[in-house]
């Protein structure tokens, strides 16, 4: 059952789990041994529990045998990107003791619902030890290449920042599923550079707490990478719901995501944008031809019965203002994101004021889209991933001469509305460039990641693509 196992949905998995035709310790043990022979090549795993995941596996099996009742996750192995906490793990980013003491809340609910926490999965610019130029914002020192994770369908290129090694597992299936975050693409980017789908979930749905250094999610989520869009709904299901620790979480019933997924999109209405009214002055000579891919997926919805027409209207662009500038919130972002070795930088009251009042306009604008449809569409990324010299390049020495000063803006050109708005957007493989997979971003209004989850299960279904990537 190998190489079944190595391709099956992770829901499939946890019906024969429930069954007892497949056991979890028989799931832990293939996944952990497709780490083993391929991380050394990919650089996706920052850290791998080898006992503790064999041990979660153990009493898993346990609870199957006694007749206990099974979690939504049950058995189900996954790993998180560096900087979310796993008790007795190392931490990117924590300040002091770099093993964190507590999980992170969705680890929590990971557990919680019986998944088998593997480990954590490398984090561009982080576990390679990169460093941001003190002299110019927004601007990086080379990578360390022998650490970052690289893609598993061409390992000169990079699988996407910043939840690369969960992008990079997940095509490569050294796991059925992995969570990255995401505060301004960096989930649905590397899903996008990687071929997996990847979703950025609506501000407050899955809930967080950092002890140590406390913030707020403003523009971030948690959310999952995986080749299988229910699979991804099954996970943020596990993690979704209120939790009073967390003040910014929505203290409200949980969104059901999974009982709507498998209803198609016949007589939803939906809304392609080519470029958000601004992302075409990041484009590349070979942007035109994601962004035909993309359309073309978008319009192929029609054929299952949806409608699908074509918005003009203009979002606003603030990226010429300075990349970390570039959200709602300035300074919890800068603190969010900003390197541990400098201080926020100071805020501007008057661009602060000018960031808020164009937010606004931009809410405005989704808030009577969404009245007419039910999601809007987009290319996720218009370029494919780039050589790992062309990303040093990107992020260093050309970096200046973007607008804002930096590579982000050209990076996030399609994806970063939506942490500024906090509504909810999917990235699906739906095609290729020169061998190199290309996303479809599906967007809805804040909440609604039923969806955003049914257009994109909907679409895997009708237009399946079973590519598997040279490293796999």
């Amino acid at each position: 059952m190998s190489e079944e196992l190595t391709w099956m949905p992770a829901w499939q998995m946890r019906e024969l789990i429930g069954k007892k035709e497949l056991s979890c310790t028989e799931v832990t043990e293939h996944f952990l041994g497709r780490i083993e022979e391929h991380n050394p090549t990919l650089h996706a795993f920052e850290e791998v529990d080898w006992n503790g995941a064999r041990a979660q596996a153990k009493s898993a099996d346990a609870k199957v045998l006694a007749g206990e009742e099974l979690g939504l996750l049950q058995g189900l192995p996954t790993s998180v990107k560096s900087h979310i906490r796993v008790e007795g793990l190392g931490v990117t980013g924590a300040t002091g003791s770099t093993v964190s003491k507590w999980d992170d809340l969705c680890v929590e609910r990971l557990r919680a619902a019986g998944a088998i926490i593997v480990g954590t999965n490398t984090m561009m610019g982080a576990g390679g030890g990169a460093r941001m130029d003190p002299d110019r914002p927004g601007v990086f020192l080379p990578f360390n290449w022998q650490a970052e994770a690289l893609s598993p369908w061409d390992t000169t290129r990079v699988p996407g920042w910043s939840s690369s090694g969960g992008a990079a597992a997940a095509v490569a299936r050294l796991l059925p599923v992995t969570i990255g975050s995401d505060g301004g693409g960096s989930t649905r980017l590397p899903a996008a550079y990687s071929g997996v789908v990847g979703l950025h979930t609506s501000r407050g749905l899955i809930p967080h707490i950092d002890y140590e250094k406390p913030k707020m999610l403003l523009t971030a989520s948690f959310g999952p990478l995986a080749r299988d869009a229910r699979d991804a709904a099954l996970f943020t299901q596990a993690m979704a719901g209120p939790d009073g620790r967390d003040y910014v979480t929505l203290q409200t019933p949980t969104p059901d995501i999974l009982s709507t997924i498998d209803d198609g999109v016949a007589g939803m209405k939906m809304a392609w944008s080519e470029e958000w009214g601004h992302a075409f002055r990041y484009a590349t000579e070979k942007s035109p031809q994601l962004v035909d891919i993309a359309r073309a997926a978008a319009f192929s919805l029609r054929s299952l019965g949806a409608t699908v027409e074509t918005t003009d209207e203009v979002w606003e662009d603030r990226a010429e203002h300075g990349t970390v500038r570039w959200t709602v919130e300035p300074a919890v972002y800068e603190a969010m994101v900003g390197t541990l070795t400098q201080p926020a930088q100071q805020v501007d009251p008057d661009l602060y004021q000018a960031q808020a009042e164009s937010r606004g306009r931009n809410w405005e604008k989704f808030r009577r889209l969404f009245q007419e449809v039910d999601v809007v569409m987009s290319v996720t990324a218009q370029r494919t991933a780039d050589t790992t010299d062309d990303w040093d390049a990107n992020w260093s020495t050309r970096g200046p001469s973007f607008p804002g000063g930096s590579f982000a803006p050209v990076y996030c050109s399609h994806t970063m509305i939506f942490n500024w708005m906090g509504f909810p957007a999917v990235s699906v493989p739906c095609g290729f460039v020169d061998g190199l997979p290309v996303g479809l971003q599906i967007a809805s209004w804040h909440g609604r990641e039923d969806l955003v989850m049914r257009v994109a299960r909907a679409f895997q279904q009708a237009f399946p693509r079973n590519e598997r990537p040279p490293v796999s």
